[in-house]
């Protein structure tokens, strides 16, 4: 499984200026199979693409959440 493609291709479905963090773009039991350290990569991965890749003109970054997840908006 993918899960940067999966993450990606969900935000297809979001709506423009709708804020969201990664682990809602999959599905709560998809997102809890994930170990800490697949998590960890895939935030960076997609930070990466948001920054300097495919996303980089489709979402932005918006803030830090209370336990510091990054929040996105998409444009």
């Amino acid at each position: 499984m993918d899960c940067l493609k999966i993450a990606v291709e969900e935000t297809k479905y979001l709506q423009p200026g709708e804020e969201f963090l990664i682990k809602d773009l999959f599905k709560g039991y998809e997102w809890n199979r994930l170990g800490i350290g697949e998590r960890r990569s895939l935030g960076a991965l997609f930070l990466y693409d948001v920054k300097n890749g495919r996303l980089k003109n489709v979402i932005q970054i918006t803030k830090k959440s209370s336990a510091n997840q990054q929040i996105y908006t998409k444009i």
